[in-house]
């Protein structure tokens, strides 16, 4: 009898920590979210206020807001999800004047790029700009719509204009050129743009590669999974200055160049020849 009961008791016991770890995850999920409402305006909505009025150098300062805004942020996650540590490449933080470009698999890796940089620019989808408030802030903070499609059509050519004064002022631009996230870990096709306003730009090219952040807030989840132990690592793979006037240069070899570092991090040995082909044909449209 005393044996049966030793058995069943981890049986037992599986339900209630099953319920124990998703009621953390609910505490911690709303602690976040409350700072990303409440805290956005608690915290951030008066810096911009003052910003949008009396800051002389607008999208400098908005940057800066938004990068020490989720400073806090990752600063919360790691007090409340001690489960998951973070490893970040020294060299990372030194970047300057670059267009990084970056693999996607969380919606966090954006904001994690954020609260590296202070003076940083990116793309941002076009519905995102008809969001009030939001696409105010985004406005301010100098950020890129997607495409030069619909209402945003004069503010992409505007910010393509202010690029090259951006990154010679030391600021980044960074970019996940998958445009849109992963949910394998495998690197999906590549969209060129960001390769364009480097060659534009004649700036140096940061290979930056994520890994895990998918693992504390999961694709098409609400809750974060605080309770899982977990590395998220963002790694620089390698800096690429091309010599974009000379005789060999091919927008498609940089490309193709760039998606092998990542696949090969990503474990990818073999896909190279096929999706090496779709980013050829993206590279060579432009």
């Amino acid at each position: 009898m005393t044996r049966k009961r030793q058995g069943l008791a981890p049986v037992a016991s599986r339900p209630a920590l099953r319920w124990l770890f998703r009621s953390i995850d609910l505490l911690v999920t709303i602690l976040l979210w409350l700072y990303f409402t409440l805290g956005f305006v608690a915290l951030a909505g008066s810096f911009y206020l003052f910003g949008a009025i009396f800051a002389r150098h607008r999208h400098t300062f908005f940057q800066s807001v938004n990068h020490h805004f989720y400073r806090g942020f990752f600063l919360l996650c790691r007090l409340l999800a001690p489960m998951h540590a973070w490893r970040v490449d020294p060299a990372i933080r030194n970047l300057r004047a670059s267009v990084i470009v970056c693999n996607h698999v969380s919606y966090l890796d954006s904001i994690l790029l954020i609260a590296l940089f202070p003076r940083h620019t990116t793309i941002v989808k076009n519905r995102l700009f008809q969001i009030p408030i939001l696409g105010w802030v985004l406005t301010l903070s100098g950020y890129l719509p997607a495409s030069v499609q619909g209402r945003v059509a004069d503010l992409m050519v505007a910010r393509l204009g202010a690029i090259p004064d951006h990154l010679a002022a030391g600021g980044n631009l960074f970019v996940f050129p998958e445009g849109t996230r992963s949910r394998d870990g495998t690197i999906g096709p590549f969209n060129s743009g960001a390769f364009k306003i480097a060659k534009f730009c004649r700036a140096p090219i940061a290979v930056l590669f994520v890994r895990h952040s998918d693992k504390l807030f999961r694709p098409g989840r609400f809750l974060f999974n605080t309770c899982e132990s977990n590395t998220i690592t963002l790694e620089l793979l390698d800096t690429i200055t091309p010599c974009y006037d000379g005789e060999g240069f091919s927008l498609s070899d940089l490309i193709r160049q760039v998606r092998g570092l990542m696949e090969k991090r990503a474990g990818q040995p073999d896909a190279g020849a096929y999706n090496g082909d779709r980013t050829k044909r993206a590279g060579e449209r432009g």
